[in-house]
């Protein structure tokens, strides 16, 4: 018991120093890190990196509120479809096998680790907008300070939450991948004002995920609060220093850590995919069946 709680709130803090050190991008390793040192199945481990995700991004968004940058009316709009999606993707995840399911982790985590690398070496920002381009279908009111709503804009933020919230559920990722990369293309909002904004749809999608999987039972609370606990802590002292730090470098080394896994979760799949093939089949032949259920 002991040792459980120990090793989950390392694991948060460790999440917890890449969350504040590269962004909230980092919060995808929460779930391969479960994986592989806790042993969960990628089912178990989404709604435990989940809780994390919720409170950690919880903390920067009423940072945002504070300082008046959070386009709240968007990020409701982003939220109320996302938490529409995210009991289909919790649905979808109890329902795959953890084999498939993990593979499908590590396709998403290996194409957050190349987008990472490439804005991370990257001369000009990506969401820069060059002449001739067509305006974005959220614009903001010179005057107030807040997005013009059309049908087109109303659309652009929905879709967007959805997909997020689906993710969410799917996988236990807050979505903030999903969420930044589709404000930059759909608004004309500042940066900041995009990523203070993401972390408020990330709370409240993640804070729907959590709910339901508590609801559902499937929320295992021995590991996730010494992990979510860790998470805060280790966010809160990481904050000091990270500011002293290159982050361009911790952008790339994060992205280059996040292909490694990526490749180490398809190598463990393949290595239990063989196993039952070859160390599994005359137990199967015996028993009548052939099917097989693949947990990390």
């Amino acid at each position: 018991m002991e040792s459980i709680l120990i090793s989950s709130a390392t694991l948060g803090a460790v999440i917890g120093l890449i969350l504040v050190l590269t962004g909230a991008g980092g919060a995808i390793l929460a779930v391969p890190l479960l994986l592989f040192v806790q042993h969960l199945s990628v089912a178990e481990a989404a709604p435990v990196a989940l809780l994390a995700v919720a409170l950690s991004a919880a903390v920067g968004a009423l940072l945002g509120l504070r300082e008046g940058i959070v386009r709240y009316r968007a990020a409701m709009v982003m939220a109320v479809a996302g938490t529409l999606f995210s009991p289909v993707g919790l649905w979808l995840a109890h329902r795959l096998p953890n084999g498939p399911l993990t593979l499908l982790f590590a396709a998403v985590l290996a194409f957050v680790a190349l987008r990472m690398f490439r804005q991370a070496t990257a001369s000009k920002p990506e969401h820069a907008m060059g002449a001739g381009q067509p305006l974005q279908p959220c614009q903001l009111d010179n005057h107030t300070g807040r997005f013009v709503w059309t049908a087109s804009c109303t659309r652009a933020l929905a879709v967007s939450g959805v997909g997020a919230g689906f993710l969410s559920g799917l996988l236990g990722v807050g979505g903030g991948f999903v969420i930044v990369p589709a404000l930059k293309k759909a608004t004309n909002a500042p940066v900041h004002a995009i990523v203070a904004t993401s972390l408020a749809v990330i709370t409240l999608v993640s804070a729907s995920g959590v709910i339901s999987m508590a609801i559902a039972g499937r929320m295992n609370w021995q590991v996730g609060v010494p992990f979510a606990a860790g998470a805060m802590v280790a966010m809160l002292v990481g904050r000091r220093v990270a500011s002293r730090l290159s982050g361009h470098r911790l952008q790339q080394g994060f992205a280059l850590v996040s292909g490694l896994i990526a490749m180490g979760m398809v190598v463990k799949v393949a290595e239990l995919k063989s196993k039952v093939v070859y160390g599994g089949g005359f137990e199967a032949r015996s028993r009548g069946r052939w099917s097989f259920s693949l947990r990390i």
